[in-house]
């Protein structure tokens, strides 16, 4: 019986994060796009947190559901779209999940975001040299161009944004799933690793940070 209730409150979880995520994505449509097709979605901080409770696997989960989602409804670029989506995604939370599972603290999770964002960064210069092409329809060389001054600063950016706003739902959100008898209660009776006032004014100075990077990248700066 037990058992059966973890089943069901997991997947009602899954599909509450996947609900919020696609959410996340509605949203981001109306922000500037780089380059005129590198779009921001913050979803990935949504499921990099669905990752952070309930292991690395679940954030790929919610990553597929909610890119073939996407491709089905309201994407433009299909099967390649959804590819660089779980791929951008995964390369993200999953080390961040797998980080934080085996040093479950504050620390922890910081050293997974920061790991998420250059693995992120570095495995999507990878598979826009290899997916671009084809969906952009140009050259391979156009692309390889534009690899270091265009891909590489746009997924660390990326990286950085989603990584600060992660920070500062996390506790909030993990508070509300609690509070829904979604997550169970911490078995101290307080979060290790206490996300402070200080902590969250740090988690906001990195997300300015991003933000005007951000900006820049897209010559409102």
């Amino acid at each position: 019986m037990k058992k059966n209730q973890m089943s069901t409150r997991y997947i009602a979880v899954v599909a509450m994060f996947s609900a919020v995520s696609f959410v996340a994505v509605l949203v981001s449509k109306a922000i500037p796009n780089v380059a005129g097709f590198l779009s921001y979605e913050p979803k990935d901080a949504i499921i990099v947190i669905a990752g952070l409770l309930y292991g690395p696997l679940t954030s790929v989960l919610v990553s597929v559901i909610v890119s073939f989602i996407e491709m089905i409804s309201i994407s433009s670029t299909g099967p390649y779209g959804f590819l660089m989506n779980v791929f951008s995604t995964c390369a993200f939370s999953v080390p961040a999940a797998w980080i934080y599972s085996k040093n479950r603290t504050q620390k922890g999770a910081m050293i997974g975001l920061v790991a998420g964002v250059g693995v992120m960064a570095l495995v999507m210069v990878l598979w826009n040299y290899i997916i671009t092409p084809f969906y952009m329809g140009v050259p391979r060389e156009t692309v390889a161009g534009m690899l270091i001054p265009v891909f590489l600063p746009f997924n660390l950016i990326k990286g950085g944004l989603n990584a600060a706003l992660t920070l500062l739902l996390y506790k909030p959100l993990v508070n509300a799933l609690r509070a829904a008898h979604l997550v169970e209660p911490s078995k101290s009776g307080k979060s290790k690793g206490r996300f402070s006032v200080g902590f969250t004014l740090f988690a906001l100075a990195i997300l300015i940070t991003f933000v005007l990077l951000f900006l820049v990248m897209i010559d409102v700066l």
